[in-house]
């Protein structure tokens, strides 16, 4: 008898069909010999025996997904913002306010954005949402700024099904972290990365204060012949820029207050942003404008107060304060205090409130202006 499919994309080897049933001895299964060996490693060890090969079946590797995007086109950008995501009343994404914010990112000269990142609050999304809105930014903003969709997770088989979403559903590329909490070997970190750096242009994201574990040069050097690794977000430091620009990895740093020097004095290729939510205009000229230590030192009060908290904590505030978003917070987040709202205001006035987003003058929000929402 014949066994019947796993799944569509799978077959089973190592078996032959037997007679029917009743036909004497015969009539059971064969025994096993040697199954094939399946195309896709599952280890940093020898290939395991398996019974089931599954099909190369990876929908991002299609002939259109490979002509819609290249990672040359992400290793290029200099100012990709790490986008803020708001929210309604009750809890449910402002998609009007979200076209507004990606329209004044690309007005600012910012030349992709990250989706659902830490700013955006992928953590705080279901996957629908998450695919969702990777899937909007696509679908009405692709054709003028790049779509870089967070799609990484501690469970690789949940990384791997988002990123295999994320490209179906346009992303140019993928932002990946380290598994976090459920930390890892070295050897199974440089296996999770090499599940997902084939399905099309990856940035690595590293982030040791948040995820617990650094991603050390070993693990990125191990992963650098992949074809699609565009490069690395990296938040270590300086000295961690210059090791892998050294070698001809790019490197954006992930580190706002850090980003001029590292691009300027250690060759990283520009930034990824949290401050550019605000200021899309000056994080450009920052990244493109060569040295420039006075407009430097004018942004870092602004990136250190945008720090003085978790982040996405008082970018969150700024927005509401500057009048694109609703003051609504998802918990667990929660509005920085009045002293830091009042502090704000007084960094805009310093900078000049014409180069940041929106229409409104800043004001200073009372606690009774912000709506905490638990259920969503």
């Amino acid at each position: 008898m014949a066994l019947p499919m796993a799944n569509p994309g799978a077959r089973l080897v190592g078996w032959k069909e037997a007679p029917a049933l009743g036909m004497g001895p015969a009539s059971r299964l064969a025994p096993p010999r040697r199954a094939a060996v399946a195309p896709h490693r599952t280890g940093r060890g020898k290939f395991p025996v398996a019974a089931i090969i599954l099909d190369d079946y990876l929908p991002m590797q299609s002939t259109e997904v490979k002509n819609r995007t290249s990672t040359g086109d992400i290793t290029s950008l200099r100012l990709i913002t790490a986008v803020k995501t708001p929210y309604l009343p009750d809890g449910r994404f402002d998609l009007e306010a979200y076209d507004s914010l990606i329209n004044m990112q690309i007005e600012g000269g910012a030349e992709g954005v990250i989706v659902g990142g830490t700013t955006g609050e992928g953590h705080l999304m279901s996957w629908d949402e998450h695919i969702m809105l990777i899937g909007r930014t696509v679908n009405c903003f692709g054709s003028r700024i790049k779509v870089i969709g967070n799609t990484g997770s501690n469970s690789t088989r949940e990384a791997v099904h988002a990123t295999e979403q994320g490209f179906a559903v346009g992303m140019h590329a993928a932002l990946h972290i380290n598994p976090y909490y459920g930390k890892t070997s070295t050897e199974g970190l440089i296996s999770h990365f090499e599940a997902v750096v084939p399905m099309g242009p990856t940035i690595i994201y590293n982030v040791p204060s948040r995820s617990g574990h650094d991603i050390t040069p070993e693990i990125i050097e191990a992963i650098s012949g992949y074809s699609n690794l565009a490069g690395v977000k990296e938040c270590v430091g300086h000295e961690r820029v210059k090791c892998y620009t050294d070698k001809g990895i790019t490197i954006w740093s992930g580190n706002d207050d850090e980003c001029h020097d590292s691009r300027w004095k250690y060759g990283a290729t520009g930034v990824i942003s949290v401050a550019s939510n605000l200021v899309p205009g000056l994080m450009r000229s920052l990244m493109y404008e060569g040295e420039n230590a006075v407009l430097n030192e004018k942004l870092l009060p602004l990136m250190k107060w945008l720090f003085c908290q978790p982040n996405p904590i008082a970018l969150n505030t700024a927005l509401a304060q500057l009048g694109v978003v609703r003051p609504v917070f998802r918990l667990p987040y929660v509005p920085v205090p009045l002293a830091k709202r009042i502090e704000f205001v007084r960094i805009v006035e310093a900078i000049g409130r014409e180069n940041f987003v929106g229409q409104q003058e800043a004001r200073v929000l009372d606690d009774d202006d912000f709506v905490l929402i638990s259920r969503y």
